[in-house]
């Protein structure tokens, strides 16, 4: 692992670190704060998954995470979204390829080399920070944004026990049904549609549930609500008898102007169940 930067931030440090990751096939980055309690021992995790064409930057400069999480003395994990590099595939458009991993392990070429962003983020960056920093393998949460959104919830679905809790700003709630999905998911899973249900929030929690606290948050104003599908895994969570607190926030749009106006909320939700 290489440290690229560290700065002082709210009585801890804000990291960027590069490492290589075995289930990508190329180098990563991704940011990680340490609150002041990480020098006395492991503190509880908070991984924050970003959207569309964004890197680890976006979310650790923009969220304004940090403040509130030092406050509550967690750590905070900004991966990257996709892996990258000159011999990394790529696509002329926004949505697919490098900046846009979709959280899935891709099955067909040109992608499957090296878009392993699921394992990456369950297995590949996860044994590297616990191995690594003084962080609590048995107190971890997960949110993220957009793209990032429905990443941390498929994942949270998933991985039966990790998170204590999950939490969301305008997540792609149902890709199977939506453009920010279907194209992707074509792309990185192949044709066979049955393959696609384990990456839709929406079908995985009218099928399992979470075992914990669930927060959505998404804004009336959002300019992609028609590709988010928010209604879907309202209906799905309802169904289920979910524990979830679902707001639509009036005039808020997709921005991080959106999500730093609530993360105080989710750092402070994550919190509670956290040091439950």
């Amino acid at each position: 692992m290489k440290t690229i930067s560290e700065n002082a931030c709210f009585g801890g440090v804000q990291g960027v670190y590069s490492h290589h990751s075995a289930s990508c096939d190329c180098d990563m980055t991704f940011g990680l704060f340490l609150p002041a309690e990480a020098k006395d021992g492991p503190v509880p995790v908070l991984w924050f998954l970003s959207g569309l064409t964004c890197t680890h930057e976006n979310a650790m400069v923009k969220a304004a995470a940090q403040g509130w999480a030092a406050e509550q003395g967690i750590a905070v994990i900004f991966p990257d979204t996709s892996p990258r590099g000159e011999d990394v595939p790529n696509d002329e458009a926004f949505d697919l390829g490098q900046g846009a991993g979709f959280y899935v392990n891709a099955t067909q070429p040109p992608w499957a080399q090296h878009f392993q962003m699921y394992d990456y983020i369950t297995k590949d960056l996860t044994d590297l920070v616990f191995e690594t920093f003084a962080l609590d393998a048995s107190r971890q949460a997960i949110t993220g944004h957009s793209m990032g959104g429905h990443g941390a919830l498929t994942i949270a679905l998933r991985e039966a026990g990790r998170f204590a809790s999950v939490s969301a700003f305008a997540p792609i709630c149902n890709p199977t049904a939506s453009d920010w999905g279907r194209k992707q998911f074509s792309a990185y899973l192949g044709s066979d549609e049955t393959t696609w249900a384990e990456h839709d929030a929406s079908l995985l929690m009218a099928d399992r549930g979470f075992d914990g606290p669930v927060l959505i948050d998404t804004g009336t104003q959002d300019q992609f609500l028609d590709l988010l599908k928010p209604e879907a895994l309202a209906q799905a969570a309802a169904a289920k008898r979910q524990d979830i607190t679902f707001r639509m926030q009036p005039n808020y749009d997709h921005s991080y102007f959106f999500i730093s106006t609530f993360i105080e909320d989710h750092i402070s939700f994550h919190a509670e169940a956290l040091y439950a």
